[in-house]
């Protein structure tokens, strides 16, 4: 189902899983954040049970926090056996202060600084995923001054294109991420690792990028870490225990977007691995996955009020919302694609065409392009689908708007996850 736990109810107006949208938006205010966490738990299940049939013993998904942060969600992930992806201190801090196990922590980035590396040893981060030689060195450094031995994976790059957006493709040679294999310098950073004090090196990283919807690029991913791993293990005498394959799985937006079956998804990948290791004589290492936007995606629903209601004669007609770019930038950013409902009159015929603009001054603050809605008025409230990621995760205060509350829903009640940002707040840290 594309738009799983929604409805409609008696008086024709959008339900989240069973929760009138319009009695939400009067309760909490708009623009509001709407999160269904059993939709959450749906998703976490289906990485877990998958990973746990078809993949080798250890292997388990970890949540990538990037998508989706702030302390209500760690709960969740981690009383359904995932890890966590961390990206910063920030992220760190937040699944910390929620009561996550920082042994189940992964901490990446491409430049941690010294004062990160720091803090994410002394809060006994479980793993980091060390990007660069760099970041190798004040590790090694700083995990010999606090007298631990730091497990780490080490960040390659397998030169893949998966053919997904420039933006979002990490799998490149020529890229920010990892050190790349083609050149030879990740057999360098291998060697080099290995005879770092104070380093643990416990397996490979890799990420090709997002929104991947079959798993032929994650099947050519793992025969380019295997040659890799393999050629590690007749140079070096190493065997890696764990194969981090990152994340990617795409989720639709709108109708007409493929579906992705995970589990079908990670037992084709499996297979592929199992032969791979067989043919190179290879052990089976465990399977890490990195999945952020495929868990929280669709468990997520973005209510505006509408605005002014423009109509340009001979051109356009524009709804404007109380919303915009600061709590969604991805049209701004990669023109993308939303299902967008009139959630006041979701059962009436949406035959008005419109953009939907959002309130900042910037003439690319859309929500969405050449859309229909049933024709709203002033005060109708407005619900863009499929907003659990890199929304909440990327809004600002351009323009100085503050930024919107966020509810969970859970067995049919909602509570405050994420108070509204106050005039207050936005003005704390100024003097």
């Amino acid at each position: 189902m594309l738009y799983p736990r929604l409805s409609t109810n008696e008086q024709g107006h959008l339900t989240i899983s069973g929760l009138d949208a319009c009695e939400l938006a009067a309760t909490y205010g708009t623009p509001l954040y709407v999160l269904d966490e059993d939709r959450i738990r749906e998703k976490c299940r289906t990485y877990v049970d998958a990973m746990r049939t078809y993949l080798p013993e250890g292997s388990y998904p970890l949540y990538a926090g990037k998508a989706l942060c702030f302390k209500g969600i760690y709960p969740v992930i981690g009383s359904e056996g995932l890890g966590a992806d961390v990206v910063s201190a920030g992220e760190v801090a937040t699944a910390l202060a929620a009561g996550f196990d920082a042994r189940h922590l992964y901490y990446h980035g491409s430049n941690k600084t010294d004062a990160e590396i720091a803090y994410g040893v002394e809060q006994g981060v479980g793993c980091f995923v060390v990007d660069n030689l760099n970041e190798l060195e004040v590790l090694s450094r700083e995990a010999q001054a606090q007298g631990v031995t730091q497990q780490v994976l080490l960040r390659v790059t397998v030169g893949l294109d998966p053919h997904t957006l420039a933006a979002i493709n990490t799998g490149r040679v020529d890229s920010q991420f990892g050190v790349p294999i083609e050149t030879g310098q990740a057999a360098r950073f291998v060697a080099q690792a290995l005879e770092t004090p104070g380093i643990e090196v416990i397996g490979f990283h890799s990420h090709i990028g997002s929104q991947i919807f079959d798993a032929t690029s994650f099947c050519d991913q793992v025969d380019r870490l295997l040659s890799f791993a393999t050629s590690v293990r007749d140079e070096l005498g190493y065997v890696a225990g764990t194969f981090n394959l990152g994340g990617g799985f795409a989720v639709p937006y709108v109708e007409g977007d493929d579906s992705v079956d995970i589990a079908a998804n990670i037992k084709v990948i499996s297979e592929h691995l199992q032969v791979g290791c067989a043919k190179a004589g290879y052990p089976l290492p465990r399977v890490l996955l990195e999945p952020g936007r495929s868990i929280v995606a669709d468990a997520g629903v973005t209510l505006y009020s509408a605005g002014g209601i423009k109509e340009v004669e001979g051109y356009r007609n524009y709804v404007m919302v109380d919303g915009g770019m600061t709590d969604n930038p991805r049209y701004a950013l990669y023109k993308s694609a939303y299902t967008v409902l009139n959630a006041s009159h979701a059962t009436a015929p949406a035959d008005y065409p419109c953009t939907v603009a959002g309130r900042c001054c910037e003439s690319g603050d859309r929500i969405a392009e050449d859309i229909a809605l049933a024709k709203p008025t002033r005060g109708d409230i407005i619900a863009v689908l499929t907003t659990g990621a890199y929304n909440f995760a990327m809004s600002s205060n351009y323009n100085r708007v503050l930024r919107p509350a966020l509810v969970m829903i859970s067995q049919g009640e909602a509570r405050l996850a994420v108070r509204r940002q106050t005039i207050d707040d936005l003005l704390a840290l100024e003097f």
